[in-house]
């Protein structure tokens, strides 16, 4: 049993009593709803609606809730998602790996992704694999690294390709995404924390199931994301999205291996806006960061 113990408390080394202030109001994006429509970018056939609070670590919260850290309408949607007995296991498990190894990223910024705009709010998900393993540089969105750190090799070719693709794009020397993020633009990975320089090391320890969880709720419960799925896995991962509610870009994967058989030319940042237009929604800003 969990207990009464928090989530915040599970992904720290210790657990220490802290408190915070309440720092983020609800905010609305677009308002009105949206309607569903059908369109086709580049002869890529797809079917194509969208509010922000964010609940900082908190103690005191009853062992059912177990969501501190966690955008609150995030939490509140996913709530029995984490009485299940592997998403409990799986907070054991990162609790024991950050007590003895370095764990990326740090235990406040997990959920990072959850804390930038409402779970309705969403419009685009760009999917990862896992963090990114070196220091400093995971801190809850895929692709993204914070600013104190040079943008990844992957990122560096997704800045490439904006160039091309966006009109007025230039690298805004930095690797922080946080701006798309703020506009709806979901950077989730399938695997949401990692042991320091070990790839891969949090693999098939829960998160997946978790991770899945989250895109079957988007999938079944919203209209119009447009899911972009770089890589066999992503793919593969995203094979039960609802294609007729959604719009779903696959491509090759941004990393160096990958980028010139297929990844550079896409051009998904522009379709992605195209498909958001058609749909009613406002587009992305591509050159906000």
């Amino acid at each position: 049993m969990i207990g009464q113990k928090t989530i915040n408390s599970y992904f720290s080394p210790v657990a220490k009593k802290r408190t915070y202030a309440r720092q983020n109001e609800d905010t609305t994006n677009d308002g009105a709803p949206l309607k569903k429509v059908k369109t086709e970018v580049d002869g890529e056939s797809t079917t194509c609606q969208s509010n922000t609070s964010v609940r900082p670590p908190s103690e005191g919260l009853q062992s059912r809730n177990l969501t501190d850290g966690i955008g609150e309408t995030w939490r509140r949607e996913l709530s029995a998602e984490f009485e299940k007995p592997y998403f409990r296991n799986l907070i054991s498990f990162v609790s024991e790996e950050r007590k003895k190894h370095t764990v990326y990223p740090p235990a406040h910024q997990v959920f990072t992704w959850t804390q930038m705009c409402s779970i309705r709010d969403v419009k685009v998900v760009i999917l990862g694999q896992d963090p990114y393993h070196g220091p400093s540089q995971a801190h809850g969105l895929c692709f993204s690294v914070q600013k104190s750190v040079p943008p990844p090799p992957s990122l560096v070719n997704m800045y490439k390709e904006l160039a091309s693709d966006i009109e007025g794009f230039r690298h805004p020397g930095h690797g922080d995404l946080t701006g798309w993020a703020k506009q709806g633009v979901l950077l989730l990975n399938a695997v949401l924390t990692v042991r320091a320089h070990q790839a891969n090391s949090h693999k098939d320890k829960g998160w997946e199931k978790f991770t899945d969880a989250v895109f079957q709720w988007l999938s079944t419960n919203l209209h119009g994301i447009v899911f972009i799925l770089w890589g066999s896995y992503a793919q593969k991962k995203g094979a039960n999205i609802d294609r007729s509610r959604h719009y779903v870009l696959q491509g090759l994967h941004p990393s160096p291996l990958s980028a010139h058989r297929g990844f550079f030319g896409c051009k998904h940042f522009s379709k992605t806006n195209t498909l958001l237009r058609a749909a009613g929604k406002r587009p992305i800003d591509w050159t906000a960061l």
